[in-house]
């Protein structure tokens, strides 16, 4: 990486004159009550990134203050988490680098190399990346990884270092600290490495913390103590600069906040402004797709020639036979020790034609395996999966196989689920033989499979695509479409939005329930997202520890919650009050 310093650029200068104004204007000296002046620690301007000769951040400014959160919020693609490694050194090979100014306190970081920056993280600024899986060393323990740090920059000896790696974890709410620092990263689930990379970054208590997407892999109640331990931390007079596309979260946390957009800073000032009176049409934008109980019944997505919001054309749900009915599920596992866990229990459920049931719960709820017994992937240890009134999981892989086609499925990743060797057209050809009416020849397969693009909003362009070469959004619409290949009467959903940005998710979304009201496919939609939950669902499952402990319409669950977990996550959820 080189940085080049070019002091003589005045549009920078003209930048941070606007963004700093806008981040925090202090009270007048003197004045009967004013509070002190926020202290201000880490100064950017005029920031530009390029690679390979393309620019992707263009000489974006803003101050970060002591004690005060600002969030840098936007879609993929937008410059902002190339904005939050910069700032650390961390930008990556064949970028290049200039800034006017780029100053942690009184310390110019412009001129650093690895060695220095080196010394600065970690005790200066912590930085919490979002990929816990990719950012921890497989091959060392997690005690190790927590305590890295801390070795780094020689505090204490290795039986101090371990002891403080189980306080930290601990401290971000990891369960059993003890064993989890014994275990290796890919023995955790997403949401355990999770807090295990947020508890490194808080291990010296730097001045300054950089979260990039802290809460997108976690549960709604593990995501509110991970975003209690950092409002701690900016009480106690930390600077956070929160990177993230959930405008709830950053509700939450967040004092000031720029808003990103093509390199760009499109706007810029306190939170309550940012929220409740948007300026920039992308912002208002960004705020219109996030789903709600606000937005039940319509679709996220305002119409280009900026009309109302367009409301849905429900089908009628069919309440005789229940399309797939589950009868006292159970499923247990048996661990290293030997001994069988249960992680679904006594589970029962019915899903009507046209409708869609929503399952939620914490990672660890038994709400994916329940949803992978309704596909018949995984056996039940006891209990059974009816499908139209006859036996659906209790039936042997042939039996089983000429109904298949009948229940389709969309997960969170779709490219792990695709065959990386194959374009799209081979993935719906293959998806498109296994219905019903497979195709005659290459040239139906071709058609079908344009239509079932058309139909999820792609065009024709997209049909020798590989599926690495698209957008995560187009990922998904393919993985739609795959689903849809067979004439499903049911498909599963398993977080099909959790890893997606809000707008592209409000695209998505609209597009699932498009084809509800089209199609009159039926759903069972899994996930933690409770915003998404209420705006897509009819009625709700809540599990906690393989039991379904609440359920009812979705109103009903979420406006008058009877079970103290219910309760308890919708006091965790982060919500977002803005003028709709």
């Amino acid at each position: 990486m080189s940085i080049v310093d070019d002091r003589n650029d005045t549009d920078g200068a003209v930048a941070v004159t606007a963004a700093t104004a806008a981040t925090a204007a202090p009270a007048e000296p003197g004045a009967a009550g004013a509070a002190p002046p926020p202290v201000p620690l880490l100064h950017v301007e005029g920031l530009r990134v390029s690679f390979a000769g393309t620019e992707v951040v263009k000489g974006i400014s803003f101050t970060a203050y002591a004690g005060r959160c600002l969030a840098i919020v936007g879609e993929s693609g937008s410059g902002k988490s190339v904005t939050a490694r910069t700032v650390v050194g961390l930008t990556g090979a064949g970028s290049e680098v200039s800034v006017d100014r780029l100053e942690l306190g009184d310390r110019d970081l412009s001129g650093l190399g690895e060695r220095q920056w080196r010394r600065i993280r970690g005790k200066e600024v912590g930085f919490v990346l979002q990929d816990a899986l990719v950012s921890l060393d497989q091959l060392r323990k997690v005690g190790h990884e927590v305590a890295e740090p801390l070795a780094v920059h020689g505090v204490g000896d290795r039986r101090a270092r371990a002891a403080k790696a189980i306080e930290l974890l601990e401290s971000v709410g990891v369960p059993e600290p003890e064993v989890r620092a014994a275990q290796r990263p890919y023995e955790l689930s997403g949401g355990l490495r999770q807090r295990a990379l947020i508890a490194s970054a808080i291990a010296l208590d730097p001045p300054l913390v950089i979260a990039d997407e802290p809460t997108t892999a976690l549960d709604v109640t593990v995501g509110a103590q991970v975003l209690d331990l950092l409002a701690a931390s900016k009480s106690r007079g930390t600077s956070i600069i929160l990177i993230s596309h959930d405008l709830a979260v950053v509700a939450r946390l967040a004092d000031d906040v720029a808003v990103m957009k093509g390199g760009e800073i499109v706007e810029h000032g306190p939170v309550e402004d940012i929220l409740r009176n948007p300026q920039h049409a992308y912002t208002k934008a960004l705020l219109d797709a996030v789903p709600s109980e606000h937005t039940r019944g319509t679709h996220l997505v305002r119409p280009a020639d900026g009309e109302e919001k367009t409301v849905r054309s429900r089908r009628p749900v069919d309440r005789g036979r229940p399309l797939i009915e589950a009868r006292h599920l159970v499923k247990a596992f048996r661990g290293p020790d030997g001994k069988d866990r249960e992680v679904v229990r006594d589970v029962s459920f019915e899903v009507f034609s046209g409708e869609t049931l929503g399952i939620v719960g914490e990672s660890g709820s038994g709400k994916t395996t329940t949803a992978r017994i309704a596909l018949a992937l995984t056996p039940p240890t006891s209990g059974e999966v009816l499908l139209r009134g006859e036996p659906w999981s209790a039936l042997g892989l042939r039996q089983r196989r000429p109904a298949r086609s009948r229940i389709g499925v969309v997960y969170q990743d779709p490219l792990s689920s695709f065959d990386p060797r194959w374009s799209v057209d081979r993935i719906l050809a293959d998806a498109l033989s296994r219905g019903p009416r497979p195709p005659a020849n290459a040239t139906e397969a071709r058609r079908r499979s344009l239509e079932l693009l058309e139909q999820v909003g792609l065009g024709h362009g997209h049909l020798t695509s590989a599926p690495l070469r698209l957008s995560g959004g187009q990922r998904q619409r393919v993985a739609i479409a795959r689903a849809l290949a067979p004439e499903p009467e049911l498909i599963v959903c398993d977080e099909p939005v959790s890893a997606l940005d809000v707008s592209v998710q409000a695209q998505v979304l609209d597009l699932l329930t498009d084809l509800q009201d089209e199609l009159g496919v039926t759903y069972l939609f899994i996930s933690h997202d409770l915003g998404v939950i209420h705006h897509m669902c009819d009625r709700i499952l809540v599990m906690k520890d393989g039991e379904v402990v609440e359920s009812g319409g979705a109103d009903e669950v979420f406006d008058r919650p009877r079970h103290p977990y219910t309760q308890q996550l919708l006091t965790a959820l982060p919500r977002l009050e803005v003028a709709r």
